[in-house]
């Protein structure tokens, strides 16, 4: 359960902060003083910290100075009125993870928080190469004994050590996240920030003021200045994911950093010097995109000074076993059980499946045997994969589908039902909602109303997994059902 210190003399404030983060699963603790605030990080050991700039003993400022030192990695937000913008913008450049206004939003509060607990996992937790089987549950690692995966080893020790910017390259699901971090936390700037930054994740209008920053007036609302992710970064790593997709009009400005090492703000004119190490991932085919006009040609040979490209699955078919353990002991671990094991004839399936989402379908699917078998050993029956297949001959071309079970012809069934019926002229919208609502039930039937362990389990944020509860009007009891 992951751990929230919340320094703010209101302690109406503290109270609500409790009990909202309390139902979404978050173990919360309150200080009313800076100085309670500053010996608590040390007693509780946080995963984050809500700070209030205005105390009754001290300035919020002078809290964080005193606890950025020594926790560099622990994200702290900010909470300001409008009146203090200017010192949490400096908290920032100093090392905060972000600032929010009085009043708040809450679900925009929990998503800030759960970006800051995200950025403070991706900081604080190690990445092993390789690891020995008794540190599978302590650490997150890359596994693998393939020839391939030895190779990867030797380039992220050869690469970590300079600062040189990285290009990691691979398929969707093989773990260029992890490749990226391991670069990180063996590198010299290994006590210094690691932002993450999603181009995809990030729609385009925000992606360049979350990138670069902006100055008070740039655009409608912007009330204040603003410093960027890449600014905030200083001395440390920004990842971009999915760099193959950001928009042709930041490339210019992102290609500006490599080769001068300086940024300029959205709506500023000021040359602002940063020092940081970049590394960047993506799973497109990045001389096509050259060829196609949609990624410039100059940015993509700064980024090629080392690349680094990991292996499908399919291809190091070898660490399906050793993957398959560390997946299972882990899950285990977090799920308080004991590792049930897979039966040979489950992992002769297994290493027969081409596995096109790689190692995170992989690990889907363990999860889901793992939650409906039981505690009992894994077997064919339980892993949720398929090979593809063709149908009889439909008369199109283009017609690809799998090997259906008895309860995908039911849900086959159900979706001609539907589309036959005529009744609902937004049917795509009525089947999604009705699948919608059926997950958010069963996860929270499985979590036992648990929303942060629910939200998890179905892979999506906890703001939205909230607004999906409130929109299907799901109540939460003893047992949940619709309102």
């Amino acid at each position: 359960m992951k751990r929230i210190l919340i320094i703010d003399d209101d302690k109406q404030l503290s109270l609500s902060f409790r009990k909202i983060l309390g139902q979404d699963g978050y173990d919360t603790h309150a200080a009313y003083t800076g100085t309670e605030g500053i010996t608590m990080v040390d007693l509780v050991k946080p995963d984050l910290v809500i700070l209030d700039i205005r105390l009754p003993d001290m300035s919020g400022m002078e809290v964080f100075e005193a606890i950025h030192p020594k926790h560099p990695k622990l994200p702290v937000i900010i909470i300001t009125a409008h009146g203090t913008t200017e010192t949490a913008i400096q908290a920032m450049k100093n090392g905060a993870f972000d600032y929010i206004y009085k009043p708040f939003d809450v679900p925009e509060m929990l998503a800030l928080i759960e970006k800051g607990i995200e950025a403070g996992r991706c900081m604080s937790s190690p990445v092993d190469v390789n690891p020995e089987a008794e540190l599978f549950t302590q650490r997150e690692a890359i596994v693998g004994n393939s020839p391939q995966m030895l190779t990867i080893y030797k380039e992220i020790g050869k690469v970590a050590s300079t600062d040189a910017t990285v290009l990691i390259r691979g398929e969707s699901g093989t773990g260029k996240e992890l490749a990226a971090r391991a670069v990180y936390n063996y590198s010299s700037r290994s006590e210094k920030p690691f932002m993450v930054i999603n181009c995809v994740a990030i729609p385009e209008t925000l992606l360049e003021s979350e990138l670069f920053g902006y100055e008070k007036g740039a655009f409608t609302g912007a009330s204040h200045r603003r410093v960027g992710k890449i600014e905030q970064a200083r001395g440390g790593t920004v990842f971009l994911d999915e760099i193959g997709d950001m928009p042709m009009n930041i490339q210019a400005k992102f290609l500006r950093l490599l080769q001068e090492n300086s940024i300029e703000r959205l709506g500023g004119k000021d040359v602002v010097p940063v020092d940081v190490r970049i590394i960047a991932a993506t799973n497109r085919d990045l001389e096509k995109a050259v060829a196609d006009g949609t990624f410039r040609e100059d940015l993509y040979y700064r980024l090629q000074v080392i690349t680094i490209t990991l292996p499908p699955l399919r291809e190091r078919k070898g660490d399906i076993a050793i993957l398959s353990h560390y997946v299972l002991t882990r899950l285990s671990a977090e799920m308080g059980t004991s590792n049930p094991g897979i039966s040979p004839e489950a992992m002769q399936k297994m290493n027969g499946y081409e596995w096109p989402g790689n190692i995170r379908e992989l690990s889907n699917v363990l999860k889901k045997a793992m939650i409906f078998n039981r505690g009992v050993q894994i077997q064919p029956e339980d892993l949720a994969i398929h090979e593809a297949s063709s149908y009889p001959d439909t008369g199109t071309d283009n017609f690809v589908s799998y090997s259906a079970s008895s309860s995908e012809d039911r849900v086959r069934e159900w979706i001609r039902q539907c589309l036959l019926a005529d009744k609902d002229d937004k049917v795509f919208d009525s089947c999604l909602d009705y699948v919608a609502e059926l997950l958010i039930i069963e996860s929270l039937n499985i979590t036992g109303g648990n929303r942060s362990k629910a939200a998890k389990l179905l892979g999506i944020s906890r703001p939205t997994f909230h607004s999906k509860i409130e929109k299907y009007q799901i109540k939460i009891g003893s047992s949940i059902d619709k309102q």
